[in-house]
């Protein structure tokens, strides 16, 4: 076992060769990958916004409240996935096995839950985000766009799961190409069903809004059909999934780990999840062009995002597997590259990102004043983007070592004891425009940055938490 030694300043900011190749051969595909994922979300607003700024705005609050769903997906697969990099690391192939099934499980049951909740209460969720200043036809035709959006949705939350199920398992063994070409073929399949179903070219239908979540659904089953059949044929390459349905049985000592590590993640994913719910709900109370505003600078910011958002992703996997082979220093070393790497990243991109601003929000078909608001607010995120990035990956430093109680104080409940309930006071009780207080209750980050710095240098997630 290696035990953690002193590092120097200059071994914690740069790498030698070898280490940024090896974390570009992890990082570079899921950064492909999700960045394609976000892409197909630009699509759908960009095409669906050709048709009204109501229609936009009806899948904007639909995306949010999916987005919880995703988010309990992550949550819910991340515990084992701390598990399944540490296993990869040690060469234990049965451990991995053991993970994806508890992914499997453990997804499927929370796809059901999310299926039945938003068919039972899914226009009421959605009617939370329509502001009472809403004209009463405005209202009920926003409402009629998100529900039967939704509805359609609620199909590809199947394939979704199963799907994160699988790639996940294959990017803690550093496996990172399938699931990018998976993601690249789902984009180009969501493009071409998006042009032929949303605006009705050819012979098909002209089905707007409808349209989109077709298309949505179809790619996600193609995606997950890339992504599965990929796997269970290459066998040499993906040992791991060689007999993965023979059974599953795991050993009652390993699910109550996971679940000790993995409930306060999934916790964390669902509270996290809903407090950015509450935040668009607490920002909508401005009216419905702040929503749609909201909407581009989501969209949009999210895929300049992705840069720091995979590097995060790629600390959870090259830390994990070096704290799996027992490398303590290692990890550590690692663990500070990568967080001076995110935030270099956040720089550059964060740059980028204000100077695309006032270009962007000009791809919607909406009215003037929605895109000079969402111009403003894109500057704000651009202008956070490195405090973002910062404690992106201090977060998934800590979780590596399994500290996921930790993880959850310093993410969901820092939301809800810092962001929410400034985003209320501010929204309802004061004068002050959306950009910001926008920029107030994301600059709020700075404390979350400053705690996990303390965190991660005091080192209390060093640990291998599947050596026997």
């Amino acid at each position: 076992m290696d035990k953690p030694e002193k590092l120097t300043l200059r071994e914690c900011l740069l790498g030698d060769r070898a280490f940024y190749r090896h974390v570009l051969l992890v990082v570079l595909p899921i950064i492909v990958q999700n960045t394609l994922t976000n892409v197909v979300s630009l699509l759908d607003n960009v095409m669906v916004g050709q048709v009204g700024t109501l229609p936009m705005s009806g899948v904007a609050v639909v995306g949010q409240l999916l987005f919880v769903y995703n988010l309990a997906i992550w949550g819910s697969t991340s515990g084992a996935g701390i598990f399944g990099a540490q296993f990869y690391g040690r060469g234990d192939m049965d451990g991995v096995r053991h993970t994806f099934r508890f992914k499997l499980l453990v997804s499927t049951a929370i796809t059901a839950t999310a299926i039945v909740l938003f068919l039972a209460a899914g226009p009421a969720l959605i009617g939370a985000y329509i502001s009472a200043d809403t004209s009463p036809a405005d209202a009920k035709a926003t409402l009629d766009y998100a529900w039967g959006y939704l509805r359609i949705m609620l199909v590809g939350l199947v394939p979704f799961g199963l799907t994160q199920c699988y790639a996940g398992t294959l990017r803690e063994s550093g496996q990172t190409v399938l699931p990018m070409k998976a993601s690249m073929l789902a984009m180009v399949v969501n493009f071409i069903f998006n042009a032929l179903l949303i605006f009705g070219l050819g012979p098909f239908p002209r089905l707007g809004v409808a349209g989109a979540a077709i298309a949505t659904v179809l790619s996600r089953f193609v995606e997950l059909a890339i992504v599965a059949t990929g796997a269970h044929r290459s066998a040499d390459r993906y040992p791991f999934m060689r007999g993965v349905y023979h059974s599953l049985a795991i050993p009652g000592v390993l699910v109550k780990s996971i679940f000790i590590r993995s409930m306060p993640l999934l916790a964390n994913e669902l509270m996290w999840g809903a407090g950015q719910a509450v935040l668009l709900q607490c920002y909508s109370v401005r009216g419905i062009q702040a929503v749609a505003a909201l909407n581009i600078c989501n969209t949009i910011a999210q895929i300049f995002n992705e840069v720091f958002l995979s590097l995060g992703n790629a600390t959870a996997i090259v830390v994990g597997q070096e704290l799996g082979a027992d490398r303590l220093t290692g990890a550590r070393r690692t663990a500070w590259r990568m967080i001076t790497l995110s935030l270099a990243s956040c720089v550059i991109m964060g740059a980028a990102l204000a100077v695309c601003a006032p270009f962007i929000p000009r791809i919607y078909n909406t009215e003037e004043p929605i895109r000079l608001l969402a111009t403003e607010l894109i500057r704000m995120a651009a202008l956070c983007m490195p405090l973002y990035g910062f404690a992106n990956c201090e977060y998934f430093t800590l979780r590596s070592g399994g500290k996921t109680f930790i993880t959850f104080l310093f993410d969901s409940c820092f939301t809800w004891a810092v962001s929410v309930p400034m985003a209320y006071c501010l929204s309802r009780f004061s004068g002050l425009n959306i950009v910001t207080i926008y920029l107030f209750v994301n600059g709020m980050d700075i404390i979350k940055c400053t705690i996990g710095f303390v965190l991660v240098k005091k080192g209390v997630w060093v640990k291998n938490i599947v050596k026997e």
